[in-house]
Parts: structure tokens; sequence; C-alpha cells
């Protein structure tokens, strides 16, 4: 890698960790206050529940040589055996990316999941369903890589991938209790409102191709705005 590129996946890593304390605020403001410290630490355990299951066999599942035609990868780098120099910054890069999809899927559950529960989830989850879609998607002999499908900002393999999780456990676990019945103002929307203010991965998943980041940061504060004002009444 040329030093730009090395300098642009650091920063770009450090953006997007950046995003889950920024999520876990964002969160946490909408909860009831009895609520918030739950809403927080399901974010922020998910940062070291993830890094132990991606270094040790996530990124291989991810990243390894295909061994399912093109389902998921094999071994090759268990434990990040052989991962080293710029293939392990690379990993690093990933794993912001693993950590943060499953931090997005515990907004779902507010208020109606244990913090234990959370933890066996997101290590179940991690393991097995991130991995498999990571290498459809980011993996160049990937099953949709292959298809042609760039994900360029983890539009599919993030944002997708998190928000079918997160149905299927609104749908598992039902309403929160006293829902309807029950005043539930959120804790704090300040809070909320300083959760929005991180978007780190705006145009940090295009290293590969410098012709596209330029196109794709810009798209993201300037799209936000024009949704807003079509919601607004």
């Amino acid at each position: 890698m040329s030093e730009g590129t090395i300098a642009w996946l650091l920063t770009s890593s450090a953006l997007v960790l950046f995003m889950t304390p920024g999520l876990a605020l964002f969160y946490g403001g909408m909860v009831r206050s009895k609520n918030v410290l739950n809403m927080l630490m399901k974010n922020f355990f998910t940062i070291s529940i993830v890094t132990v299951v991606w270094t040790v066999v996530g990124y291989t599942l991810a990243f390894g040589t295909d061994i399912g035609g093109g389902i998921v990868g094999g071994f090759d780098f268990l434990g990040l055996k052989g991962v080293e120099g710029d293939a392990l910054l690379f990993m690093v890069f990933q794993m912001m990316f693993a950590i943060i999809t499953p931090a997005l899927i515990s907004g779902a559950v507010a208020e109606r999941m244990k913090f234990s529960a959370w933890v066996l989830f997101t290590t179940l989850w991690a393991l097995i369903v991130y991995p498999i879609i990571a290498h459809w998607g980011f993996a160049a002999d990937g099953l949709l890589f292959a298809w042609g499908v760039r994900d360029f900002a983890g539009g599919l393999v993030v944002h997708i991938n998190a928000g079918i999780a997160a149905l299927a456990l609104v749908f598992a676990l039902g309403p929160r209790r006293g829902f309807a019945t029950e005043v539930m103002r959120p804790h704090s929307l300040p809070l909320t409102l300083i959760g929005t203010a991180s978007f780190g991965s705006a145009g940090s998943a295009s290293m590969p191709d410098p012709h596209w980041p330029p196109m794709e940061l810009p798209s993201t504060p300037s799209s936000p705005p024009r949704s807003e004002q079509r919601w607004q009444p």
C-alpha cells in the first residue's frame, strides 16, 4: 500500500469505530432513563465481543480462500495466522464494520432484551451471520461480488444485514412491556442529537479506488437534508 492509502485506512478505521459510541448516545437518548445504562453497555460491549470473535475466526470466514461456492471463506487466517503488514491493517479496517453492524441492531431490542441475552446473541451473530454476509459482498471470491455487486460503504453487508436481523428480533421479542398503556418518554433527545454527529463510514470503504470517496462523501451530508425537508409537514 502507498503511504496515502495507509493513512486513509487508519483514519477511516478510527472514524468507523467512533460511530459505535455515537450510536450508543443516539439510542441511549431515546430510551427511558432506567434503561440508559443497558443501552450504552450493549453498544460499548459489542466492541469487545466482536473484536475477539473477528480476530479469532470471523476474519478468516469472511476473507479466507472460498470453500463454499462463494458462500464462506476457509480457515487460512484462523487466529490471524499469516496476517501481517498491509493485510493486518485491512483486517482492522474491516473489523470496524463488523463491530458497528450488531451495534445497529441494538436499537431494535431497546428495553426488551437483557444484557446477558444481548451478549449471547451478539457473539453468535458475529460468529455465524456477519462473516458469511461479509464474504458474499466484500471478498473478491464471494457470491455477490462475483455477480458484480459492489458494496462501497456497507449498505448491503452492514445496513441491510443489520436491518433484517433487527426485524427478526422485533418479531421474536414482541412489544415492550407497557407499550400503548404507559407513557414512554425518551430520556434525553439532546443526547440523541449528539449521537447523530458521527458518520464515519462515509466514503471510507472505497479505498481500492481513489475516484469513489470524493463522490460518496458529499452524498452523506447532502442526501439526508433532502429527506428531512420532505418529511417536515
